[in-house]
């Protein structure tokens, strides 16, 4: 599963959408990265982070998704846990693109909210 998500990077932010051909918001590309897995998640963050299980962020696996709070509120970003403190997924318009982020660079570090396992 990690394989295919790191497998769709550089494809294009587009809001809202959830395809490799038209493009990626965060929970559109997490979504879509598990239901080529065969497993479904709801559509938006919150919904996600409402319907997992949380698991501490020191037994983080690779596939866990991990969430943050980007714009003042609580779960309104997600992404893919890779490994070795690092995770794929689609930022923003301003970075355009599916990327690997650490979770120890500080923008990040300073807005994780927790981590959860579908």
């Amino acid at each position: 599963m990690v394989s295919y998500a790191l497998s769709l990077q550089g494809t294009p932010y587009h809001y809202g959408k959830s395809s490799p051909s038209e493009g990626f918001d965060c929970s559109g590309f997490v979504k879509h990265v598990y239901e080529h897995q065969g497993i479904s998640l709801p559509r938006t963050v919150q919904g996600m982070a409402q319907s997992l299980n949380q698991v501490p962020k020191d037994d983080l696996h690779s596939g866990d998704l991990v969430f943050f709070n980007t714009d003042g509120k609580p779960f309104s970003h997600v992404g893919i846990y890779v490994n070795n403190d690092n995770f794929i997924h689609a930022p923003s318009q301003r970075t355009g693109k599916v990327l690997v982020s650490s979770l120890k660079n500080r923008y990040w570090e300073e807005r994780f909210i927790c981590a959860r396992r579908p």
